[in-house]
């Protein structure tokens, strides 16, 4: 007989899945995933995976409810890992703390590790799965898409007046969009693992491409110079924190190569599709270095090749209150594009955030919940 959630396993969940949400960014190739000890209504153990190779979720919950645990109902994002890695069985570490049940929010498509909710059952315990499962794949997407896809989540980021362009036609750019609208873009930085920009986006803006929030992490910088034209003397390559990597034609001077290598950047020779990095080569690479996420913020060019070759999974649209207009204004989003409505890019879900004077639009081309 399958066993219903109750509204009470749905709050329960939500505070597992705050848990959880404490260690985007830091987990790859893992999944961020939270959990809570339940015990008499109270929560008496709380837990969040914080890096690969450290202990995960439950673990940390059951050690913090102890001898409370024995009886008690567990809370978890993620099925429960069935298998020995780089740290032993979750499974195992439930039954030995005499977890009577176990509520599980999303399945693991891991071949290496699913399992643990059929384990539990044959052991016993009481097992509900697919409680609030919708939230629960959208925290661990990157990872749902790296196992089930083998490619890196994708975000396209970009910031835009309200007819959609992204400077004005002499190149004015600063600030489109307001304070509140910069900060929450840096919170995005803060939850992926790389920011991905073009040689152009270098040149109009040298950016730092750094993470500037209390308590943020700069993720990896990736620049996409098929040539390796660009000099060292821009910000990005300057930057001491994190790693900088430099995509380019596998045609590239081995000397050119050899200099940004000591200056301590690194270079990643791709093949090339139509004259540009091969993107499906792109994110092959990356995610075979542990990147499962990759915030795309531009130039327009970068942007219409990610669409055009059908890879952006997430959308951030940042929308400040101005109207540029004008044909030389640039647009966000160039490249081939849709012939026909029918062909272009629809969101399977959106929503719409006030941001100050300015407004975020976010939405997902890919809906998690496919992914299991």
């Amino acid at each position: 007989m399958e066993i219903k959630a109750s509204k009470e396993d749905e709050f329960f969940m939500r505070k597992a899945l705050q848990e959880g949400r404490k260690g985007l960014g830091r987990t790859s190739p893992n999944p961020p995933v939270g959990a809570v000890v339940v015990k008499n209504g109270q929560i008496v153990g709380r837990g969040y995976h914080r890096k690969a190779g450290t202990p995960h979720a439950e673990v940390h919950a059951l050690r913090e409810a102890g001898e409370e645990a024995r009886g008690a109902t567990i809370y978890v994002t993620l099925e429960p890992c069935n298998h020995q890695g780089r740290t032993p069985p979750c499974t195992q570490a439930i039954l030995r703390a005499g977890i009577k049940r176990v509520v599980i929010g999303c399945p693991d498509p891991n071949p290496k590790a699913k399992g643990g909710a059929e384990f539990l059952k044959e052991k016993g315990l009481e097992v509900v799965t697919g409680v609030l499962v919708k939230e629960c794949a959208v925290l661990c997407r990157f990872f749902l898409k790296s196992v089930t896809q083998k490619y890196a989540w994708i975000i396209a980021k970009a910031a835009m007046s309200l007819d959609g362009r992204i400077a004005t036609r002499t190149g004015d750019s600063k600030w489109i969009t307001g304070e509140a609208a910069r900060r929450f873009g840096h919170r995005l930085r803060n939850i992926c693992d790389a920011i991905l920009v073009g040689k152009n986006t270098v040149i109009l803006d040298n950016p730092s491409l750094t993470c500037r929030i209390r308590g943020g992490r700069d993720p990896i910088r990736i620049v996409l110079d098929t040539k390796l034209s660009l000099p060292l003397t821009y910000k990005i390559f300057q930057q001491k924190r994190g790693k900088t990597i430099l995509a380019c034609s596998e045609q590239v001077d081995k000397k050119k190569v050899k200099a940004f290598e000591e200056a301590g950047v690194e270079v990643w020779p791709l093949p090339l599709k139509e004259g540009m990095i091969d993107l499906y080569a792109l994110g092959e690479k990356a995610l075979s270095q542990g990147i499962l996420s990759i915030l795309v913020e531009g130039g327009a060019t970068v942007h219409g090749s990610f669409f055009d070759s059908g890879l952006v999974d997430e959308i951030a649209f940042f929308y400040g209150p101005y109207i540029i207009g004008g044909e030389a204004a640039p647009a966000a989003i160039l490249g081939q594009g849709a012939a026909y409505l029918k062909d272009a890019f629809r969101l399977s879900s959106f929503s719409l955030k006030r941001l100050g004077d300015s407004f975020l639009v976010s939405g997902f081309l890919t809906d998690p919940l496919k992914l299991q």
